[in-house]
């Protein structure tokens, strides 16, 4: 065959072995953010009229306070001030979950699309809404763009001052399916009105990194995105236990599972500063080296990182050692049924 023929078919084969570029769309008609602009024109900041306030990570309270989205500021208003951008679907999904109460949560009125077309399937959410669209609900299948509700103020028991109207905008992935059991074991003493698609049982990461990265093309989807991560915290489980978690996002396995669960003894989890495990090793016994079956072992940590979030507990210092903090104990109670 002529070298050049060669050539181009290795270029195909190349080529074709691509990821398909992820299709987003701003969840808002700000096109700010498209354009390269400051934060401070399509963020909304608290009181303190910080942009980076209204960003995901320790950034509020002096850093104490955990943000887990970004907070999208309204371009248009009606004549009373209300905000009238409407909100839409950033990806291809399904709609999961409706909140229409705004009382039942601090999320006020919320929306949770799933993406199941995408490699890890992440949701994203949508809050604080003053209006969800008629025929919005679960199991709708939507599209990128396809508005689902109106930009609002709700929250809770209380309502965001209208100056300051936002949505709240974040992608994440699911703890577990069995949340009800634990937020029940757990006591909080109100009833959990949203099932699995409660705020506790999501976690998010950071929109703006990702979307960066996806903008500049350093990645094209969220595999890619979650195979360069660096993990803050290494973490040991000894449990043959295979969390419905790495059922339900396979690709964040870093090898594959023995086709024999038994031999599967336990879990090495990379966790990024919020505690989202994004990589996980499946061990065998021997790997394990005699670590207790249902016992924990941290095996690194980055300490200047976790400094630098002290809004999250995910390692603290014990008898010489390190072990769980009280934000990563809840994350592996969630994941493999520890009480």
């Amino acid at each position: 065959m002529p070298s050049r023929l060669l050539l181009f078919l290795s270029l195909a084969v190349g080529l074709s072995a691509q990821p398909a570029r992820l299709e987003f769309r701003w969840p808002t008609p700000n096109h700010a953010w498209e354009q390269g602009r400051p934060i401070e024109d399509y963020i909304q900041p608290t009181i303190s009229g910080d942009p980076e306030s209204g960003t995901f990570g320790c950034i509020r309270s002096g850093g104490g306070q955990f943000h887990e989205g970004i907070d999208i500021k309204a371009i248009s208003r009606d004549r009373t001030g209300e905000p009238a951008d409407p909100v839409s679907a950033a990806m291809a999904g399904v709609v999961r979950y409706v909140n229409p109460h705004p009382g039942n949560s601090n999320y006020g009125r919320y929306i949770v699309i799933e993406h199941p077309d995408l490699v890890p399937a992440v949701y994203t959410l949508y809050a604080h809404l003053a209006r969800i669209e008629t025929g919005v609900r679960p199991g709708v299948t939507v599209r990128a763009g396809d508005v689902i509700a109106l930009m609002g103020r709700s929250e809770g028991s209380l309502a965001i001052p209208k100056e300051r109207a936002h949505v709240h905008f974040e992608i994440g992935l699911r703890l577990t399916d069995s949340f009800d059991g634990w937020y029940h074991r757990r006591g909080f003493g109100s009833p959990n009105d949203h099932g699995i698609w409660n705020g506790m049982n999501l976690m998010g990461f950071d929109p703006l990194d990702f979307l960066r990265q996806w903008r500049t093309h350093r990645v094209a989807d969220f595999q890619q995105y979650f195979d360069q991560r660096k993990a803050v915290v290494r973490v040991r489980i000894a449990s043959s236990r295979v969390p419905d978690f790495i059922t339900r996002y396979p690709s964040l396995l870093r090898r594959p599972m023995t086709s024999n669960l038994m031999l599967v003894a336990g879990w090495e989890l990379e966790c990024d500063s919020t505690g989202l495990p994004f990589g996980w090793t499946p061990l065998t016994l021997a790997e394990l080296g005699g670590q207790r079956d249902g016992t924990v072992r941290i095996v690194a940590a980055d300490q200047a990182t976790l400094r630098a979030w002290r809004c999250k507990s995910l390692v603290r210092e014990r008898r010489g050692g390190l072990e769980p903090g009280s934000d990563l104990e809840t994350v592996l109670q969630l994941l493999f049924g520890f009480r």
